[in-house]
């Protein structure tokens, strides 16, 4: 099995992060182009604590190694079942995702979590990433490893993309809301 792990700080806030996680896969996201399709497949709200649950389908196309596909047949469309937690008490979201396509040959497990910043919890907010990638199918020890190391280097390679293109969703979405409060502003004083 191989672990991933990483983390960042982005420079806005917890409210702006997890407003803006819902638009991840937006057009204003030009780094994940893959993501063909996101629905959500249950939402519901816990009453005594008030989290939102919330169950997607990500659908994705994304090619696999040649030699992969060779072994294991399959094709370029993925999905991927995600179940996030939004508790608005200790501001925290988290988010599980796990892969339905190809999970006879290989099982991710992702976390990731968003949390106002310890150092600022007004204006930024830590961003934390684990996933575990382990080879399921059978064979040979070193095909096994070798689908985990291929696994690990393309995961690692998405996660960077996935930040990059998250910060081009949260700079356009403080820029449209901005315009939005400023419009609404205008409208008022004229009333």
């Amino acid at each position: 099995m191989k672990v991933f792990a990483s983390d960042c700080t982005f420079d806005y806030s917890w409210e702006e992060v997890s407003t803006a996680n819902w638009c991840k896969y937006c057009p204003w996201n030009d780094k994940s182009t893959h993501v063909v399709a996101v629905d959500i497949l249950s939402r519901t709200v816990e009453p005594g604590s008030g989290i939102l649950r919330t169950e997607r389908l990500i659908t994705c196309n994304q090619s696999a190694p040649q030699w992969i596909l060779s072994l294991f047949g399959g094709s370029a469309t993925s999905h991927v079942y995600e179940v996030s937690y939004v508790d608005p008490v200790s501001k925290k979201v988290t988010m599980c995702s796990t892969n339905l396509t190809w999970s006879n040959v290989l099982n991710v497990r992702e976390t990731v979590v968003y949390q106002p910043s310890q150092s600022m919890p007004e204006t930024k907010t830590d961003f934390r990433q684990d996933a575990q990638i382990a080879a399921v199918c059978s064979g040979w020890q070193k095909i096994k490893n070798k689908v985990e190391e291929v696994s690990m280097e393309r995961f690692s390679q998405n996660a960077k993309k996935g930040r990059e293109g998250f910060e081009a969703v949260l700079e356009m979405s403080r820029r449209v809301f901005g315009e939005q409060r400023e419009l609404n502003g205008r409208h008022h004083v004229r009333q």
